[in-house]
């Protein structure tokens, strides 16, 4: 693997863990797709940084069980405004 992406995969998963991030919010920050985002923390942060890995997965856990309120929340704000 390229130095780059793994210097790439460890400020990704350093900056949703700092920041409780979502996908969607580090790949906008890093200007990256979210299948980037997602490859990088799913797949190579476990093997470069195991004690690292666990603590993103853990924060993108939390993010999958509340992306239905958020989604709920962004509907509300949406059409509150349109009225």
């Amino acid at each position: 693997m390229k130095d780059y992406i793994e210097e790439r995969t460890l400020e990704i998963g350093k900056y949703i863990i700092k920041n409780k991030s979502t996908v969607r919010e580090a790949a906008k920050v890093f200007g990256v797709s979210k299948s980037t985002v997602h490859k990088d923390v799913t797949e190579r942060l476990e093997n470069i940084n195991p004690k690292l890995y666990k603590e993103v997965k853990e924060v993108l856990e939390k993010n999958k069980a509340e992306r239905h309120i958020r989604g709920g929340n962004a509907t509300k704000i949406k059409y509150k405004s349109a009225k």
